[in-house]
């Protein structure tokens, strides 16, 4: 348990963040199941359309310090490929 001012502070500061990048995180990851959704479909159409409004979610996550950067790349690498190979 923190003790000194400098240490609840710092106790505060991090939950508040910590609920911040969880609100970030689920949002990514709404943004990633729609475009798994929509490979699983079939529709090239719509998981073209999905893929391109979850790259820029997943790389603001990166610029917010949610993800690292190779994670997020290989994440749309391995989506962009699995959509590129629908029928």
């Amino acid at each position: 348990m923190a003790n000194t001012p400098q240490a609840k502070k710092r106790a505060r500061q991090n939950e508040a963040r910590f609920q911040v990048n969880k609100a970030r995180r689920s949002r990514i990851r709404t943004f990633l199941r729609t475009v798994e959704e929509a490979i699983a479909s079939g529709d090239k159409e719509a998981a073209n359309k999905a893929l391109q409004a979850a790259q820029p979610e997943l790389m603001r996550g990166v610029t917010k310090g949610v993800y690292h950067k190779n994670t997020a790349s290989r994440k749309m690498s391995r989506l962009s490929a699995r959509v590129k190979a629908i029928g």
